[in-house]
């Protein structure tokens, strides 16, 4: 027997007393003008004559033998006169024309009273049909659709995704594909014993391909695939929920073998205990029902849970136990050939220029995924139609590329000379010493084309190839260059600009993390201090501040301020022993505002990059 709604009842009784409490102030209003505005004196008709000969009638209504009028006095009246077509009736008719009273007839055949009892009744007709729809609506809605499972039947036609369209994750593939064989061909499996994943966890970030994945796999599949959000099961109301889990769940029952796909799985699966309601919160009775559903004592069901998430830290440890999630997969974002191969991908429907050169385009956005590769193509695309071209030229992914990173180019923004000439020898010290350090990143291009919010220029550098490790010596190097603009605005200018500002938060960012995360400091040693974070809407402890001696706290903000300051001093010094270089560059920069690799190549070809302790 399923669990009725707590609060459906209370919610009908209350509708139903606001319907009622309202019909009743509106038949009162009603009663109460009535007996104000119809103050009616009932007169003989001897009496009728006498205030018309008197003078005293300003206007009346004849309707048959009823006469209604109203004195000067503004006193209404009626009384009842004689029948239409009399003597008297004419006689009458006289009177009233001599005495100058305003007459008006209307018929006698009862319209009239129809209406008005019909001004009074219509109002309270509706309001009843209006209370009558919403109960039948509301009651059927909780009887029959309410807690019925939103999940939706995905199909072959319907989605249209398969494998081909799936690429940069190879591995994963292979996972996936195991389970559509199994589903198709169960008998290479059961007769050596295997059994198959109950349940199937797709992890990975944002954009990776998760859902994109279960699309897949909905269209490789010969067997019913339903489709739903975890956000689809939470309501306000209790019960609703688990009522929707147990109905999604007999559903697939009914068309088993068939695979169940929950996106956003955190939305539903969140730990237990953290919440405000405690053990009778709306999503802990889901999260329940979730877990009995997928490892009750029904045993084998046919039923494969395939879910993704990109919060893997805040679901409950029931729910990622074996026997309801048996395996884990995880999506990460594309290597090199991933990139490319998912380029391909998005590329295949579009009309490509033969200057794009996709590899090229792979090693320049390291640490994009999926998502961010189709928005750079869908970018490029654009662009090409905004200028009339007929294909896609290398020069849009670039465009693009850069729209992505750093924002729209501002080229209209005034900004006055003092100004764009410290940015330009800020970006100028940024490409030098890139060029002189021996691990920095590769110098794409060198602008003071302000782009996006705050960027007033930038100097865009990519890696060559993936790195999954760094060591000291290039982290090192990688600070003195996030610092080198603000070295050569103090050298150039003798002092400092707000310019620098996000160079020092992302400086200062990286020489904690050397320090209290790396260990890569003398003086603290090969510790690891850093603060796990926690969330503290999962009810968990917070990391204390004082959980390091006041020694040890004072030694790692020495070390973090010696890591920032040396590598500033080492900035310093290159480009003030480079001043030349650092001056050509700059002024390049003043007149053609953007310069590509090979012109800070051209521009710094007598420059010879020197080892600095």
């Amino acid at each position: 027997m399923e669990r009725k709604p707590v609060g459906t009842s209370w919610n009908f009784r209350l509708i139903t007393f606001l319907l009622v409490l309202g019909l009743v102030v509106f038949l009162f209003v009603q009663l109460f003008q009535t007996g104000t505005t119809s103050r009616t004196n009932t007169f003989s008709y001897s009496h009728f004559l006498d205030q018309v000969r008197a003078g005293r009638v300003g206007e009346v209504l004849i309707q048959g033998t009823k006469i209604e009028g109203v004195l000067k006095t503004g006193e209404r009246f009626s009384t009842q006169g004689p029948p239409e077509g009399s003597s008297a009736y004419g006689d009458l008719i006289q009177l009233l024309e001599a005495q100058g009273v305003s007459i008006q007839f209307q018929s006698s055949s009862g319209a009239g009273w129809f209406l008005t009892i019909l001004s009074y009744l219509l109002p309270v007709i509706l309001v009843i049909a209006f209370w009558s729809w919403m109960m039948r609506r509301m009651q059927g809605t909780n009887a029959f659709t309410f807690t019925q499972s939103r999940a939706k039947l995905v199909t072959k036609e319907y989605t249209k995704v398969t494998f081909k369209d799936v690429a940069g994750i190879e591995e994963v593939l292979e996972e996936v594909r195991e389970i559509v064989e199994y589903l198709k061909d169960p008998g290479r499996f059961v007769r050596l014993g295997a059994k198959i994943p109950k349940g199937i966890l797709l992890v990975g970030p944002p954009g990776t391909g998760k859902t994109l994945l279960a699309r897949a796999i909905a269209g490789e599949a010969g067997v019913p695939f339903f489709s739903i959000s975890g956000s689809d099961f939470v309501e306000m109301f209790v019960g609703v929920g688990a009522a929707r889990v147990r109905d999604m769940f007999q559903k697939a029952k009914a068309n088993a073998p068939c695979i169940v796909f929950i996106d956003e799985l955190d939305a539903v699966g969140r730990k237990r205990g953290a919440g405000i309601g405690g053990g009778h919160d709306e999503r802990e009775q889901t999260l329940n029902q979730l877990l009995a559903e997928m490892d009750g004592f029904e045993g084998d069901t046919g039923v494969i849970v395939l879910a993704a998430t990109n919060r893997p830290d805040v679901l409950d440890p029931a729910l990622l136990r074996p026997g309801r999630f048996d395996r884990k997969i995880v999506v990460p974002p594309p290597d090199l050939h991933g990139r490319e191969a998912i380029l391909r991908v998005h590329t295949r429907n579009k009309k490509i220029s033969s200057d794009v050169d996709l590899s090229v385009l792979a090693r320049r956005t390291p640490g994009f995924v999926g998502a961010d590769l189709e928005n750079l193509c869908n970018e490029a695309a654009l662009l090409a139609a905004r200028k009339n071209k007929p294909a896609i030229e290398m020069a849009d992914f670039e465009e693009a590329l850069e729209r992505v990173i750093t924002g729209l180019a501002r080229k209209g923004m005034y900004i006055k000379e003092e100004e764009r000439r410290r940015i330009a020898y800020h970006e100028a010290g940024h490409a030098l010493v890139s060029k002189l350090v021996p691990n920095a990143d590769p110098l794409l291009k060198v602008t003071i084309v302000p782009r996006g919010i705050a960027a007033l220029g930038y100097a865009l550098q990519l890696p060559s190839e993936d790195r999954y490790l760094l060591t000291r010596a290039e982290l090192l190097d990688r600070l003195t260059v996030l610092l080198s603009g603000r070295a050569a605005e103090e050298v150039v200018f003798g002092d400092q600009s707000t310019g620098a500002a996000e160079d020092l938060k992302q400086a200062t960012e990286l020489a904690k993390r050397m320090v209290v995360e790396y260990g890569m400091s003398e003086e603290v040693g090969p510790l690891s201090l850093g603060k796990e974070r926690t969330n503290i809407f999962l009810g968990e402890e917070i990391v204390k501040s004082d959980e390091h001696s006041e020694e040890l706290t004072s030694a790692i903000d020495r070390e973090i301020r010696r890591v920032v300051l040396d590598a500033y001093n080492r900035a310093k010094d290159l480009v003030a022993r480079y001043r030349k270089a650092l001056d050509r560059l700059a002024q390049e920069l003043l007149k053609r505002e953007t310069l590509d690799k090979e012109d800070v190549d051209k521009l710094l070809a007598d420059v010879v990059p020197q080892p600095v302790g």
